[in-house]
């Protein structure tokens, strides 16, 4: 019955022309990565891309996605920018560079966009949250408890952030497991209450979270492994039904599945369509309810990555 419901919204979306228009954007009908999951286009767009006049930003190294109140896509690269793009073109309209306190650059991982319009970035330095307002002006700070932050691997540290309801709880995801931790496991953090721990699939870590709306979250899970490339899983994790401080996951596809879509690709992958995927925002629901999910990949500025956009259709299991 889900694969059915699946197919028809695919069709029914291919034969509307939802896939983003861009350089490379999908033209040949999706089809499903799994029952819950399709990707329904992809864009290039952004690859090699720079924004600016008197001064300007390689549109690089992209690892978070938000929508601002107004439809606006934001895009966060972890090179301390936020950049504003063009919700149907994809393309960049703005920059907004970011700094911590000392105004010093971020290690500026995950993004999510508050009731109130404020930014909130997560930075792998400290780690921490911070709240941006829209010119870029820190207007608060979330820390990451002593016993977990004190523990927190260099370059793994907070790297997914969302907002599960409008105004809080804020929850933000450990990348790796902390020292000291079972190696399978990952520290969520929640803003306020105790947090939970996490198991993606074995040899992944956690890249990003979004929230889905009914208090459930989006996992967003990878990893490389040379001469095979991107491994991509996405999971459903639900707070509202954590046993003993653990949250339960639900495998909704492995993206290494979905159809290539014509993509090509600069570097090892077993399936071109796949780059380093980092960032996930949810942009709406379609008539049936399903969600709009926009994936991006991190470049890493490497020449053998691609900046590349996805656009998903998920459809999550009954709470």
């Amino acid at each position: 019955m889900i694969r059915a419901a699946l197919l028809a919204l695919l069709v029914l979306l291919a034969g509307c022309g939802s896939a983003p228009p861009g350089p490379t954007a999908a033209t040949v009908p999706p089809a499903p990565c799994s029952p819950a999951v399709a990707i329904t286009g992809f864009s290039d767009v952004l690859d090699g891309r720079e924004y600016g006049a008197r001064r300007t930003w390689p549109v690089a190294g992209l690892s978070g996605l938000g929508v601002d109140r107004d439809g606006t896509l934001l895009a966060l690269s972890d090179r301390s920018v936020l950049f504003t793009l063009d919700p149907r073109s994809r393309e960049p309209t703005g920059a907004t560079p970011l700094a911590d306190e000392r105004g010093a650059a971020l290690d500026a991982e995950g993004l999510a966009v508050d009731a109130d319009g404020t930014r909130l970035v997560t930075s792998e330095n400290e780690p921490s949250v911070r709240r941006y307002d829209t010119a870029g002006r820190i207007v608060g700070r979330l820390d990451v408890p002593p016993d977990v932050a004190d523990r927190a691997g260099y370059n793994a540290s907070l790297e997914g952030v969302a907002v599960l309801a409008p105004g809080g709880p804020v929850v933000a995801a450990m990348e790796g497991a902390l020292d000291g931790d079972d190696p399978g496991l990952r520290r969520v953090v929640s803003w306020p209450g105790a947090g939970w721990s996490y198991r993606p699939d074995p040899g992944l870590d956690v890249s990003e979270l979004a929230a889905t709306g009914d208090g459930r979250l989006l996992v967003l899970e990878r990893s490389y492994t040379a001469g095979v490339g991107n491994t991509v899983h996405l999971a459903l994790a639900d707070p509202s039904r954590a046993t003993g401080g653990a949250l339960p996951r639900t495998l909704l596809a492995d993206l290494g599945a979905c159809p290539s879509l014509g993509a090509t690709t600069r570097q090892d992958q077993l399936n071109p369509l796949l780059d380093n995927i980092e960032g996930m925002t949810v942009l709406g629901r379609t008539g049936d309810g399903a969600l709009r999910v926009l994936l991006v990949s991190d470049d890493n500025e490497d020449a053998d990555q691609t900046t590349r956009l996805y656009d998903v259709v998920v459809r999550l299991p009954a709470a």
